[in-house]
């Protein structure tokens, strides 16, 4: 499994990524995080991955290749749990969420991809 991390701060808000990241995965509200359209954003992605099978309200299955991934929402945060999903399709969750001002925070680096990275 490959983890993709996505919230978006307050402007004039940056915090400690790897903190925000802990408390997202416990599902807790961090104070200096908006608060994200994820309906919206989950209809997005719902599109983008029309051609992929919609395994329940919040997983997708690559019917025509590999992969597989899973969305898991908070109000302030989406994360997405990749499994056997190829670079491309990240490529397309990320740019995808880049159109809400979400960057990604990669766990496994760990490093957020914004323009005030730490």
């Amino acid at each position: 499994m490959y983890e993709l991390l996505f919230w978006k701060y307050i402007e004039e808000v940056y915090l400690n990524h790897h903190e925000v990241y802990e408390a997202v995965l416990e599902k807790e509200e961090v104070e200096g995080l908006e608060v994200l359209p994820v309906s919206v954003i989950m209809n997005r992605i719902t599109s983008v991955f029309s051609k992929w099978e919609k395994v329940d309200d919040n997983s997708w299955q690559n019917t025509t290749g590999k992969g597989a991934f899973q969305v898991i929402t908070t109000p302030q945060s989406i994360k997405i749990d990749c499994y056997g999903t190829e670079g491309k399709t990240m490529d397309k969750l990320v740019d995808l969420l880049a159109e809400f001002k979400c960057p990604l925070y990669d766990p496994q680096v760990p490093e957020r991809y914004d323009e005030m990275s730490e």
